[in-house]
């Protein structure tokens, strides 16, 4: 049956219908004329995300642009887990793929407080795209860079490594960090429901790519070093090791290796231990190998000549309740001689005869006590006490190179004085120009040609260190064999066994420094365990760099085992 309503109801309902239509077309217009912002700004909020645009990290190369650090592209995956929906075969299949255990997967999505999640850094792009295939809701992906270092564990000291947010760790990575590092840009974009990006609204700032650095290190000298370095450690049982390679004219570091060392690139078992960029971060008593800094301080004032005679017999030499001993006692030695024979109470008595303050601004003066200032993380400065503080004793060790400590680098660093006539060379880790730098001069071109001669003879025959001669190349050098450090005194049967030298004589280019930390083969002193290591990559090294010879290519006689002589300790 039709049930009419009466004329006055059905107005009503039509009067209150058309006001509906017109409060809601009122509200449409204000909102879109007056709130247009607003509600952008609603609709970003649930769609629009700004997304980062990394930055390339810059290539470390040596000085012949052979890389050293490169960046290789690569994803991670993450995952918002209120958006997850996955069955039970997905996330198997999903674990599988990202290489987690099914159960830890499950937890890490299951945590519903969690905004966000990684559930795997750095994957390959290939393996990324299988993920990506399996097209679970929620499961994102964002693109990254990890580093891959060639040269393995023989540049791992050097150049050091990023973390997982390819931020320097270590070595040349960390110093130079914002040079290398660039800045990340930024781009906002739309996204469906899925997470897909939909549009690309605009770029808000463009990703600045880090800077390639070209370093100071030549690959093949490094490799030669390390190789040789490692023999040594190895055949001498060593604990550890280190050496360091600089170009005399330009101050440039050319090689630079440690033992234990590290695949920089597979680091899931690193140890403290090899981690350690030993040429910078430790510092030890150099030993014999500061004679003959004493000696040509002595030099330079004008109290001896190299034929000046200081009588060591009987080979000892007491100061207070300490004595000093000679390894092979002998008489009456020149200056040059105390030097080719390493004697101590050669070296002790002519450091007693300056000043004690004389010797400290000398040590000070080739940069004992000090940073060596290449930006490094870690550089050691050594220990070298205030002059005031020295005892007669204390001078005397001091002369020997007993009661101070340096570190591998500074100790090369030091030896350029001899090899630039004089001149102390400011070092550098990155490549330079190749023109050679102006230094601070420390000793005379006399005094400093004078110590060459005398170190040239300490690796001839008669000295501690024939076996770091070289066939075609005239060689100096010095070596050094010091007790090791141990609850406040010194281990009776622990060594740190070193050499220092330069070639070639007539015109030096190289200065090498060699440390092995407790041979324990049976050999300790540096000439035996030390000088090899340094006549094999000064050999190798001047190859290569086509220095012309200086002596003849006849083969080398070395002497049989325990033949040389030995320095004191």
């Amino acid at each position: 049956m039709l049930v009419r309503l009466p004329a006055g109801r059905a107005r009503l309902a039509l009067f209150a219908l058309l006001a509906a239509f017109v409060v809601l077309a009122g509200r449409s217009a204000y909102l879109q004329s007056m709130k247009t912002g607003f509600l952008q700004e609603k609709g970003e909020a649930r769609y629009a995300r700004v997304l980062e645009v990394p930055a390339t990290r810059g290539r470390i190369v040596d000085r012949h642009g052979e890389a050293l650090a490169i960046s290789t592209p690569v994803r991670s995956v993450w995952a918002i887990p209120d958006e997850v929906k996955a069955d039970a075969a997905q996330l198997q299949a999903l674990a599988a793929l990202l290489q987690m255990d099914a159960r830890q997967l499950a937890r890490r999505l299951a945590d519903a407080d969690r905004e966000f999640v990684y559930l795997k850094r750095q994957i390959p792009p290939e393996q990324a795209e299988r993920v990506a295939a399996l097209g679970i809701p929620g499961i994102q992906q964002q693109a990254e860079f990890r580093r891959y270092y060639p040269g393995g564990e023989s540049m791992a000291h050097v150049v050091g490594f990023t973390g997982v947010d390819d931020s320097g760790q270590e070595g040349i990575e960390l110093a130079y960090q914002a040079l290398l590092a660039g800045a990340a840009g930024s781009r906002r974009v739309i996204k469906d429901r899925l997470g897909r990006i939909v549009e690309d609204l605009q770029s808000i700032r463009a990703a600045q790519d880090g800077r390639d650095l070209a370093l100071a290190l030549d690959s093949k000298i490094q490799n030669i070093a390390f190789g040789a370095l490692k023999a040594a450690v190895e055949a001498q049982r060593a604990k550890a090791g280190a050496i360091v390679v600089l170009d005399v004219r330009t101050g440039e570091v050319l090689a630079l290796a440690n033992l234990p060392s590290y695949n920089p690139n597979n680091r899931a078992k690193l140890t403290g231990a090899q981690l350690r960029n030993r040429v910078m971060t430790d510092s030890f008593e150099p030993g014999s190998t500061l004679k003959p800094f004493t000696v040509g301080l002595a030099m330079e004032t004008g109290r001896i000549t190299p034929a000046s005679v200081i009588q060591t017999a009987p080979g000892s030499l007491t100061i207070g309740s300490y004595t000093i001993h000679d390894a092979h006692p002998g008489g009456a030695m020149t200056a040059a001689q105390v030097i080719q024979k390493s004697s101590n109470v050669g070296a002790a008595k002519i450091a007693l005869s300056m000043p004690r303050e004389e010797m400290h601004a000398l040590f000070r003066r080739v940069g004992f006590g000090a940073a060596p200032r290449l930006g490094f993380p870690g550089e050691a400065t050594g220990r070298l006490r205030e002059a005031k503080t020295w005892r007669p004793i204390e001078q005397a060790t001091m002369a020997y190179g007993h009661g101070i400590s340096v570190s591998l680098i500074q100790l090369a660093r030091a030896y350029t004085v001899f090899a630039r006539e004089g001149e102390l060379a400011p070092l550098s880790l990155v490549k330079t120009g190749g023109a050679q730098v102006p230094g601070e001069r420390v000793f005379s071109p006399a005094v400093a040609s004078a110590l060459r001669d005398m170190l040239e003879a300490a690796v001839q025959p008669g000295g501690t260190a024939p076996r770091a001669r070289i066939a075609g190349w005239r060689v100096g050098g010095k070596t050094g064999t010091a007790h090791k450090q141990e609850n406040r005194g010194y281990a009776a049967n622990k060594y740190v066994s070193s050499f220092v030298g330069f070639a070639p004589i007539s015109e030096p280019r190289l200065v090498i420094a060699v440390m092995l930390d407790e041979p324990s083969a049976g050999q300790y002193y540096g000439g035996a365990v030390a000088a090899p290591v340094f006549a094999q990559v000064m050999q190798g090294a001047l190859r290569l760099l086509g220095v012309p010879y200086d002596a003849p290519l006849a083969p080398i006689e070395l002497p049989g085992e325990g033949d040389e002589a030995k320095e004191s300790t």
